[in-house]
């Protein structure tokens, strides 16, 4: 069983005039971004998303540094069931304590085009709980004008990073 979570981000782009050419930062639209994860459970799957708070990223092309962070809010975190929510939110995620998750970039390997698609690993911390995994995660780009869009999809092994295992009784979960 495989679980992942598949981000997806479409970003108004906003930029210096002297340095166009190499440099652009990305401004996260918090209605347009979203974070969404499956999970395999005994006989079906769960399907959610959780909603991008705000977020910032800045690549140079000329060096392929990127950085920035986006942030997730831990209490939009919905899958369809008021009560399965609410324990992921309470016991598994723990929003009172962790009310976010957070990616920072820190590099990446590919290239980006100044407009179509392309194809890049973007690598970087990924904290969960407070804390935080290295992470490298395969991305979609696609450059518009002023707008960019990322796709990528990663696992996230939950249970092996210290939280708790949902499963009860004989409804088994997954546990990545």
């Amino acid at each position: 069983m495989k679980t992942f979570a598949v981000l997806t981000l479409t970003l108004p782009l906003s930029f210096a005039s002297n340095c166009f050419a190499q440099q652009k930062t990305f401004t996260a639209d918090p209605v347009a971004c979203r974070v969404g994860f499956v999970l395999s459970a005994t006989g079906h799957e769960v399907h959610g998303v959780f909603h991008v708070q705000s977020g910032t990223i800045q690549f140079d092309r000329s060096t392929a540094k990127i950085s920035g962070s986006i942030l997730v809010s831990v209490a939009s975190g919905e899958s369809g069931d008021k009560d399965r929510d609410k324990k992921m939110r309470s016991e598994v995620l723990e929003v009172e304590h962790f009310a976010d998750i957070i990616f920072v970039p820190q590099s990446y390997m590919g290239s980006i085009a100044s407009s179509g698609d392309s194809t890049m690993q973007v690598t970087g911390v990924f904290t969960l709980r407070g804390t935080p995994h290295d992470l490298t995660v395969p991305m979609q780009v696609h450059v518009d004008g002023a707008r960019l869009s990322a796709t990528g999809k990663f696992v996230v092994p939950y249970v092996k990073w210290g939280l708790k295992d949902p499963s009860v009784f004989i409804l088994k979960v997954a546990k990545v």
